[in-house]
Order: structure tokens, then C-alpha cells, then sequence
């Protein structure tokens, strides 16, 4: 038992402690917002469900699935709709002030202007790039001109080369989750039970 509680506030103290080494910070809460979707039991699984319905509208309204903007935001800010960024990313969705001037968001850290500037921005990046999740998302993060810079590529940041499978690999796990919560079985080879004519 005291080892495993070693164990324990060992894990726990480890970003803690690696922090120091960790020059510059990205300027979103990639961390924090992918442990607060996993510990959905706690007070971050609150802030998603209390955000839940807010999500859920703007993705139907702009036809994307509700689930890649979960995805986003757990990674973005945690579901902290107050969340600021070291180079002034705002909200829940981490809008920048041009960014939301652009799709006219007045106030930042209201979760409805909030969501609606992001999810119409994320759109408007998914119609650019026809469609590649990978290509919008990193534009999400390190602007369309990079991405357009660097041949419609993902840029060579580090940031951004960390961002992009981060957002995608949550996206396809509540995805799967999504999957497993239907109160039916679909089995893979379902196929194989079918009568074949004769």
C-alpha cells in the first residue's frame, strides 16, 4: 500500500517537477485539458457537461460533429471557459482577438461568442483545406499562413506537430466511446450471419 501511494504522489508530482525544464510553455493548455476530459468524474467533467449543450448547438449549427469540438476544447483550454494563453489566446476554444474580430466575437470569455467564433473559424478552415482534419486543426494552431507557408502542410513546430495528434487521437477515442455507448452490438463480421441462397 506505501508503495503504491509512493507510486502514486510520485506520478503526481512528476509535471510539477519536469516543469522548470520545460522552456517555453505552448500557449495552449494541452495537458491540463486532455487529463480534465479523462477525469470526466471530477469538477472538469462538470465544466463538459455544463458545456455539453453549448458544443452540441454550434456543431449542428455549422454541420461538424460534436465530438471533434469536445475534442478540441479538452485539448485547448480544459473546458475553461476563462482560460488565457501566454500569447493571448482566450476561452474555452482559445480564440485570438483577430481571430474573434474576424468572426465577430465581442466578448472572448463568454462561452456562447465563445464557441460560435471557433466552431464558424474551424469550419471555414475545414472547407480551405477540403476537408483534411489534420491540415484545419493545424492551422487552428499556427494560423493558415503557416500551414500555406510550408506547401499545405503541417508547419515544423513543435507545438503544432504535438497539437495535431493530440486533438485527432481524442477525437477518435470519443469516437469509439461513442460507439461502445450504443445499447446495440454490431459485431465486426455480422456479415458472416446472413443465409446465403442456394
Amino acid at each position: 500500500m506505501r508503495a503504491r501511494l509512493s507510486l502514486f504522489i510520485l506520478l503526481a508530482a512528476a509535471p510539477a517537477l519536469a516543469a522548470p525544464q520545460q522552456a517555453a510553455a505552448p500557449p495552449y493548455r494541452l495537458a491540463v485539458g486532455t487529463e480534465a476530459y479523462r477525469l470526466a468524474g471530477g469538477e472538469e467533467g462538470a465544466a463538459r457537461r455544463r458545456h455539453d449543450a453549448l458544443l452540441v448547438a454550434a456543431a449542428k449549427r455549422h454541420g461538424l460533429d460534436p465530438l471533434l469540438l469536445h475534442a478540441l476544447v479538452a485539448v485547448e483550454s480544459g473546458y475553461d471557459a476563462r482560460a488565457r494563453s501566454p500569447k493571448g489566446a482566450l476561452g474555452l476554444m482559445q480564440l485570438m482577438p483577430e481571430t474573434a474580430r474576424r468572426y465577430r466575437v465581442r466578448d472572448l470569455l463568454d462561452p456562447a461568442q465563445n464557441v460560435a467564433g471557433g466552431t464558424a473559424y474551424l469550419r471555414d478552415l475545414l472547407e480551405r483545406f477540403e476537408g483534411e482534419l489534420p491540415l484545419a486543426l493545424a492551422a487552428y494552431n499556427a494560423g493558415e499562413a503557416a500551414v500555406l507557408r510550408h506547401g499545405r502542410r503541417i508547419p515544423p513546430y513543435a507545438e503544432t506537430r504535438d497539437y495535431v495528434p493530440r486533438v485527432i487521437a481524442l477525437y477518435e477515442q470519443l469516437r469509439r466511446e461513442r460507439e461502445d455507448a450504443s445499447p446495440y452490438r454490431l459485431r465486426s463480421d455480422w456479415r458472416a450471419r446472413l443465409e446465403t441462397t442456394r
